[in-house]
């Protein structure tokens, strides 16, 4: 079985208020995530939609594929820099929290990731654009408390 994850995330102020979307996708299913934040940045929410969106899967024997419009995410992971940073103990780098939280999921499902280009008329993209936007403009605005924490 195979799951497409498409992912996004932001924050309006970079950082002030953010939030996420997920759009998961089977053969036959389709599940939406969405969550904001009082307070965070683009990245950390570009980040924690696909520790999310692997926390919500409920099978490890399943072939994952994230697409995110995130370079940040996609390049850290495909350009090999994320180990690195561990192997340094993200020393001097940002959201080691949820770098951390990522690789306990990155090395259970052992996704493949792939950027995708934003605003760019993707319809699943889009779709988690506006998840991620309404969340932090609608929704009940949880707690960064990584972001919050370091302040």
């Amino acid at each position: 079985m195979r799951v497409n994850i498409y992912t996004d995330g932001g924050a309006s102020g970079n950082p002030g208020p953010g939030g996420f979307g997920v759009v998961m996708e089977t053969a036959k299913k389709r599940k939406e995530i969405s969550e904001g934040f009082r307070n965070t940045t683009n990245n950390r929410m570009e980040l924690l939609a696909t520790i999310v969106a692997m926390q919500a899967l409920k099978r490890a024997d399943i072939e994952v594929h994230i697409y995110s419009d995130s370079k940040y995410v996609v390049d850290a992971v495909n350009k090999g820099w994320l180990f690195n940073w561990e192997k340094k103990g993200f020393k001097d780098k940002k959201n080691p929290d949820l770098w951390q939280k990522f690789l306990v999921q990155y090395r259970k499902f052992k996704p493949t990731l792939h950027w995708i280009k934003g605003h760019n008329n993707h319809p699943q993209n889009e779709r988690c654009d506006f998840l991620a936007v309404n969340a932090y403009k609608e929704g009940v605005l949880q707690v960064d408390e990584g972001f919050e924490n370091s302040l």
